[in-house]
């Protein structure tokens, strides 16, 4: 499902589904405003990953094509994440799924997604996948902690 698809009426509780997912991967993290931005600009989508009843299984804030960040014939995504805890590795492989389709279906030949490389399965997921390394960062916290950078994490976050 995707954000841009909802009503009006349903947006705000699909927003607070998205905080209280990114609030699990780290305490505070909102992606309100980007998921809103995308909309309103016409940049892009929120991929919306429905788990069991009415819980979130995942987002993925994406920017589509030319005059968003992605560019020409890509869809970027600016930062995804799965709910964490068992079953978040095939909650990620779902996620690049649903990222894949929405590509796809905007007819982008091309599909970019950055990955921290603390957070080793979800980065070799993405190799066994065909995404290549084609620029390299170095990311610095203080305090100095990992944030959601950390092994169990299945984040996708690109700090172009």
């Amino acid at each position: 499902m995707l954000y841009g698809e909802l009503s009006t009426t349903e947006r705000p509780a699909a927003l607070s589904l998205c905080r209280t997912l990114t609030g699990a991967v780290y305490e505070g993290l909102s992606l309100e405003r980007e998921i809103t931005a995308a909309q309103a600009q016409g940049i892009g989508d929120t991929v919306l990953l429905q788990g069991a009843g009415s819980d979130l299984d995942g987002l993925a804030v994406c920017h589509c094509g030319a005059g968003s960040e992605a560019g020409e014939d890509v869809c970027y995504v600016k930062f995804g994440a799965v709910r964490p805890g068992p079953g978040a590795a095939e909650r990620f492989e779902r996620l690049l799924d649903a990222c894949e389709q929405l590509a796809a279906e905007k007819g982008l030949g091309q599909l970019d997604a950055g990955v921290n490389l603390a957070r080793q399965d979800a980065y070799g997921r993405m190799v066994d996948r065909g995404f290549r390394t084609w620029l390299q960062g170095v990311t610095m916290h203080k305090p100095n902690e990992p944030g959601y950078s950390h092994p169990d994490a299945y984040v996708i976050d690109d700090w172009r």
